[in-house]
């Protein structure tokens, strides 16, 4: 990690949120990727209304090295390899471990939650299911 971080403050009344990773959602950077160099990204997700089914439902594994996930709002189902369905609600964190394949199974229409994610331009791949 670098000593090179600047300060940042980034305001919820000036909040752009933008589409991501899923469609379903809308995504609201934090500005801790540039102020970091790319050692992390946080941003707030949260759902938009729209129903499609997306790649990110199957069977997937994020490549990075640390992920943390606190719901803000709302509830989601996911199933995690070797650890079985957890549902996530409001104030639930989760330490996704690096590489642990797991898929979404349901998410309310006012799911939200906080991720931070290092490295901040991490890498998203559809795998095979576990057994």
């Amino acid at each position: 990690m670098t000593k090179e971080w600047k300060f940042t403050h980034n305001r919820a009344a000036d909040a752009e949120w933008t589409p991501g990773l899923r469609e379903i959602f809308d995504y609201r950077d934090l500005g801790i990727k540039d102020s970091t160099n790319g050692d992390y990204v946080a941003h707030v997700i949260r759902a938009n209304g729209k129903h499609e089914a997306d790649a990110v439902q199957e069977w997937h594994v994020h490549h990075c090295e640390f992920q943390f996930v606190m719901v803000l709002n709302g509830w989601a189902e996911f199933e995690y390899e070797g650890e079985g369905i957890h549902r996530i609600e409001k104030g639930d964190v989760v330490n996704q471990r690096p590489g642990i394949r797991h898929r979404e199974i349901a998410c309310s229409d006012d799911f939200e939650v906080l991720e931070i994610v290092s490295p901040a331009n991490f890498k998203t791949e559809i795998v095979v299911p576990p057994a």
